[in-house]
């Protein structure tokens, strides 16, 4: 399992390499590995995905 500070630069560089994209890709691959029975890996993802939010923020409407 990932601590916070791996979370959170992983979050960090996968935004800057895939912007809008990022969201969609850790929410995939936390569906993926929850669904292959993987709880360690999509658990960190699951968090990855929470990072990207902050990282984010709201959205504007």
């Amino acid at each position: 399992m990932m601590n916070a500070v791996e979370v959170h630069d992983h979050a960090r560089k996968l935004y800057v390499a895939q912007g809008g994209k990022a969201l969609a890709d850790a929410t995939e691959k936390a569906r993926r590995y929850a669904l292959s029975g993987d709880k360690g890996l999509a658990e960190d993802w699951r968090r990855i995905q929470a990072a990207l939010k902050e990282l984010i923020g709201p959205s504007v409407s």
